[in-house]
């Protein structure tokens, strides 16, 4: 079979079907090891996809707090084999630093690392006053963001994550694991200078205490997904204020907390 995005490849493998086993190819995503740097020492190796690697490097310095101003950043180097990002910056907050060897495996898709705990989120600011959406918008957006992804129509394997108004997607992402995609939402918006405040974050995954608290550093106000949302995941949306709407999905959702921003 021919696969046509270059973001998966084709795999041989066995399919059984009414009783018959049958051999096929198909479509699967590409996963690569990335290899991050920041000033010639390397940081961490993230499983992600081979897209974007500039924009999930800045996302994941600036979450975690490496780095806190987009002129922070000097250059960005992304080697042509995309297993290595050179990041060159100024500034860098030596407490994230001295948290390398503190690194904390979470719940995420292909292992997702975070240097920080989840309560960090209460050190981020209060969440802004946000959009306000109707309950047929948000359904809009998340029609959206599922129909979005050519990679997952084409070989499944990947979350999205999108940056909505409420009225259209501004800018969407996917990856193999939802922390990558949120981060790589982050990071364009970080170099490109892009206002959050008024947006609302999607995501395909569930809402764990990790991406909650990577929306918190993001600055949004609304987070949307299709699936659920924890407990600690709401006890910091408490915290914070942010308001969190799960199981998008058929034709109703759930808000769990911050309802004044979600309106019939």
């Amino acid at each position: 079979m021919s696969v046509t995005h270059p973001r998966a490849r084709v795999h041989t493998a066995h399919l059984w079907r009414d009783g018959v086993l049958s051999r096929v190819e198909v479509p699967v995503v590409r996963e690569i090891p990335v290899n991050l740097r920041l000033n010639g020492r390397d940081i961490i190796t993230l499983l992600a996809s081979d897209d974007a690697l500039d924009y999930l490097a800045a996302g994941f310095l600036k979450a975690e707090g490496f780095v806190s101003r987009r002129e922070d950043i000097l250059a960005i180097r992304v080697d042509p084999a995309g297993v290595t990002v050179d990041v060159e910056a100024t500034g860098v907050d030596p407490l994230a630093e001295k948290l390398l060897e503190r690194r904390a495996v979470t719940s995420g898709c292909g292992k997702g690392t975070t240097f920080t705990h989840a309560l960090d989120a209460l050190q981020a600011r209060p969440a802004p006053p946000g959009p306000r959406a109707s309950a047929g918008q948000i359904r809009r957006l998340m029609h959206g963001l599922l129909r979005g992804s050519e990679l997952y129509r084409e070989a499944g394997g990947v979350h999205s994550a999108a940056l909505a108004t409420t009225g259209e997607i501004v800018i969407f992402r996917d990856d193999i694991g939802r922390h990558n995609a949120v981060d790589k939402i982050h990071g364009e918006c970080f170099l490109r200078d892009i206002p959050v405040e008024d947006k609302i974050l999607l995501t395909t995954g569930r809402i764990s205490s990790e991406i909650l608290v990577k929306a918190a550093k993001l600055g949004v106000a609304v987070l949307v997904s299709r699936s659920s949302p924890t407990d600690l995941a709401l006890e910091l949306a408490g915290r914070t204020g942010i308001s969190v709407v799960g199981q998008v999905r058929g034709g109703g959702l759930t808000i769990y907390s911050g309802e004044e921003r979600v309106t019939a």
